[in-house]
């Protein structure tokens, strides 16, 4: 089992956690698929749906199969019963889209790691003070990359990540990274509704494996 640290190392050297949510079991399994054969090693399935929790088991149950290697991140957890629920599952760790200290007691008491957003001086600093070492800026299309820059003088010691408003264009890639974050989530602007329910899992795959050669060349 890796530790917090490894697993934000792994997040920093990808610089990307892509991220998504659908209904169809079988479609969720494909996607992450479709990244892995790309190059990424750490997915990001979203808690937005009634299916969320057995799609995500049945993430995990392939992923046990055919890609031990592989991070599963839980997004979008808002209390600590979901928390809990995904812990049970076996998520390898949590993200949500704001702090919340019951969130972070139970990712603390399972010593998971837990990634909370912030948008605020006064939230990065209540997460810093909770014992988090990374932190999702989010919305990002409302921060934009001139907040990172301004802030982290002020929070040497923590890590960014940058969730909204964030595309695929390196002109885009650049000024997040050039701002300071460690890496960015990316959800709709590369893996899309539409490709999902036609089933383009090759053309994912090969939009995945560019987007990894892009920030590399860029980092």
């Amino acid at each position: 089992m890796k530790t917090e640290n490894q697993m934000i190392d792994l997040v920093k050297s990808l610089g990307v956690l892509p991220l998504f949510y659908h209904q169809d079991p079988n479609v969720c399994v494909e996607v992450v698929k479709a990244l892995y054969q790309a190059g990424v090693r750490c997915v990001e399935f979203t808690n937005r749906g009634a299916a969320a929790l057995e799609n995500f088991k049945m993430i995990l149950e392939n992923r046990k199969q055919y890609y031990p290697d592989l991070l599963l991140a839980i997004g979008t957890i808002h209390t600590q019963k979901e928390a809990q629920a995904y812990i049970d599952a076996g998520a390898d760790f949590l993200i949500s889209p704001f702090f919340d200290q019951a969130v972070a007691d139970t990712a603390y008491l399972h010593k998971k790691l837990w990634i909370p957003g912030c948008m605020t001086p006064s939230e990065i600093h209540t997460a810093e003070t909770a014992g988090c070492e990374l932190v999702k800026l989010f919305p990002g299309n409302v921060l934009g990359p001139g907040f990172v820059s301004a802030i982290k003088p002020l929070f040497p010691n923590l890590h960014f990540l940058v969730t909204g408003g964030v595309d695929t264009s390196k002109e885009n890639l650049e000024a997040w990274f050039k701002a300071g974050v460690i890496g960015v989530g990316m959800g709709s602007k590369l893996i899309t509704k539409q490709l999902m329910d036609s089933n383009n899992y090759d053309f994912i795959e090969k939009e995945t494996s560019k987007l990894l050669t892009l920030i590399k060349s860029i980092k």
